[in-house]
């Protein structure tokens, strides 16, 4: 197919280039939009889809719900149609390199630039997936990373048309090492199924390696069911833990135990950004290690890889500080007993949990009837100053700890947001009780808006927790149309985290009407162009129909914007007729002469000369002018006469002056009437 589409126009409108990419499905081509002058890329499906009836019928709908996303991280659909037998999709021509190459060239991505295209692309899905389009094959050969370093995610809706199950190696094992447990299984898929391909390709930026891999596809798709991946961490050691706990929340095998949407998992990726707790939902569904239980018959659980245990078994110890100590972490360790069936590890470990629980509550039980210390309940401060706060915990027999600040919206500043332990809970009278105390809301810089399109505004926006407002649409000479041209607060100012930023787009310049000046003088065509605000080139060039001097054309009309130059073609006149060559005609009979010199389209003129030699009697002697010369030109040509034979005898006795002048040329001459 590379060899016949080079040089092919679609429907008259898109010529193709040259080949820059094959897929399992399709191939792509940069392409020249012959009506717009824009380059674009065409993606051309492959003859054996093309020919299934079912698949164009697909692959149609697929495609006009794609071309409908609007999102900063989705390639711009701009066109789709049918040529003859060939289905096409026109797109934006994207610059830069994918993810995959990248992760080829360099290996392991910096973990925060991991984190933006994971948001990024959590971004783009959220949309998507709004609109009802499953991906069904996110990976990173289908991220491009752009020259300013965001990304666009390709091929939305193209997959879901191309996928008919595993049978069909070339739709789905041909990237089974991030297609999800149920798309390997042949399952209905829905929205947590491009999340758990985006987990695989966080994986792999983060690491430099796959989570599985085998000899064929069909084996890796079986690990992708069955398997657990071995944490991020065990190949690269420097991974933060909070990260690595996103990724591994949006591997689990089951859906219902991933993000709940798209959106979710990019709001934990922004929290992970900006340093913000990040809240990933229940994870007690997770396989995990059970770590020691405190008083109170609390259990914390960590990452496996934080723990030293024997593979196979459960080990119980303390909670640590550091890596792994988070609560809410779990284990994704490859070495589980992930032969035993699920139902039984799950009630092992339940079992276990619950020995523990049992023997914590016994020894807290027996520690409070021993000790002989009083317990009594922590006040309810939150809302309170921190001096009234500390008076009342001082009141209750209280020691005041350690204060915290944090920033909350809800909670003036300056006053308690919440206690350690919390109010109302029961603690031994005179322990410590920490505070943690508001800041107030938190003040974000507002992030500079102008020449961003409507959509990159409000993810700028978003991404500092601000909200956007777009207002009507403005004239701009400095900002093309769709882009940004105001923004209601400058940037680098301060706003209120969760305020709102209007902004107005550009309607463009405000454009005036081009004045017509076709068929006026050059110098009343030049002025006329000046007037009306715009530059002027001036060419010129013959005419046979415009009086020289007069203007011709003009490549522009309608309207411009002020300053556009209009270039006007002026008459030089008719064009002057060229030199022909002139017909060597010495040696022609007179007639022949004549007739040669106007068939050439000269005048000539003859004249005549005695000559002894009777054979040159009536032939062309000599002409006056040879090479080339303007047609109407005049030749003159000399024609011999012979000797009169007759008076010889009478004019023997007198040769004098007669003679003489019997050699001297004829007063008499022709012209063409020609």
């Amino acid at each position: 197919m590379a060899g016949s589409m080079v040089g092919r126009v679609l429907n008259d409108r898109y010529e193709i280039t040259e080949r820059v990419g094959i897929g399992g499905m399709a191939e792509v081509y940069r392409a020249q939009d012959k009506v717009l002058g824009r380059m674009v890329a065409v993606k051309v499906m492959l003859p054996q889809y093309a020919a299934d009836e079912t698949f164009t019928k697909r692959f149609r709908l697929e495609a006009a719900s794609a071309a409908r996303l609007q999102s900063p991280y989705i390639v711009s659909i701009y066109d789709w149609g049918l040529d003859g037998e060939t289905y096409y999709i026109v797109m934006e021509f994207l610059r830069g390199t994918d993810l995959k190459t990248a992760i080829q060239e360099r290996g392991a991505v910096n973990q925060r630039k991991v984190a933006e295209i994971g948001s990024q692309v959590a971004q783009a899905l959220s949309v998507a997936h709004a609109a009802s389009i499953i991906h069904r094959d996110i990976k990173p050969q289908n991220i491009m990373i752009q020259p300013d370093g965001n990304i666009k995610v390709m091929d939305f809706g193209i997959a879901r048309a191309g996928d008919a199950g595993l049978s069909q190696t070339s739709t789905v094992l041909g990237t089974a090492h991030y297609v999800s447990p149920e798309q390997a299984q042949g399952k209905e898929l829905g929205a947590a199924s491009d999340i758990y391909s985006l987990g695989i390709v966080m994986y792999e930026a983060v690491t430099g390696k796959l989570p599985f891999e085998g000899q064929d596809a069909v084996s890796v798709a079986v690990k992708q069911v069955n398997e657990i991946p071995a944490p991020p961490s065990s190949i690269n050691p420097n991974i933060d833990p909070t990260l690595e706990l996103i990724i591994m929340k949006a591997l689990e095998k089951d859906p219902s135990n991933r993000f709940t949407d798209a959106s979710e998992m990019r709001h934990a990726l922004n929290d992970y950004l900006a340093g913000r707790p990040v809240n990933i939902g229940d994870v007690s569904s997770m396989p995990t290690t059970v770590m020691g239980a405190a008083a109170g018959a609390s259990t914390t659980v960590m990452p496996r890889s934080a723990a030293v245990a024997t593979p196979g078994a459960t080990t119980a110890m303390p909670a640590q500080q550091g890596r792994g100590a988070n609560p809410a972490a779990a284990n994704y360790s490859a070495t589980d007993e992930s032969s035993k069936p699920k139902g039984n590890r799950n009630k092992i470990i339940a079992g276990v949990v619950a020995v523990i629980a049992i023997i914590a509550i016994a020894a807290g039980v027996f520690a409070l009837m021993n000790s002989g210390a009083e317990m009594v309940d922590v006040p309810k401060v939150a809302g309170e100053t921190t001096q009234q706060a500390t008076a009342d915990l001082q009141a209750a027999g209280f020691v005041v700890g350690e204060t915290t600040e944090v920033f909350n919206s809800e909670v003036e500043e300056g006053k308690v947001v919440s206690t350690d332990p919390e109010g109302g809970m029961k603690a031994e009278k005179g322990s410590t009780v920490s505070l943690t105390v508001s800041k107030g809301t938190e003040t974000v810089k507002v992030p500079s808006l102008l020449g961003k399109t409507a959509e990159e505004a409000q993810s700028a926006l978003e991404a500092v927790g601000l909200n956007g407002e777009q207002g009507d649409d403005v004239y701009s000479d400095k900002y093309d149309e769709g882009q940004v041209a105001e923004q209601s607060v400058k940037s680098g100012n301060k706003a209120n985290k969760g305020d709102t930023i209007t902004f107005k787009v550009s309607k463009g310049s405000n454009q005036v009407d081009i004045p017509n000046v076709v068929g006026f003088t050059r110098s009343a065509a030049e002025s006329a162009i000046e007037d009306a605000g715009f530059r002027y080139d001036t060419t010129y060039s013959y005419s046979d129909s415009v009086s020289e001097g007069n203007v011709i054309s003009q490549n522009k009309t309608g309207k411009a914007k002020e300053g556009t130059t209009i270039r006007i073609v002026v008459s030089q006149g008719k064009k002057p007729e060229e030199n022909v060559s002139i017909p060597s005609v010495v040696g022609m009979s007179e007639s022949s002469a004549e007739s040669a010199l106007e068939n050439a389209g000269f005048l000539y003129d003859a004249k005549y000369q005695t000559v002894s030699d009777s054979s040159k009697d009536g032939v062309v002697i000599k002409q006056n002018k040879s090479g080339t010369a303007k047609k109407g030109s005049t030749i003159t040509i000399t024609i011999g006469i012979g000797p009169d034979d007759d008076s010889s005898d009478d004019d023997s006795s007198s040769s004098g002056s007669d003679s003489s002048s019997s050699s001297n040329s004829s007063s008499s001459t022709k012209k063409s009437t020609n």
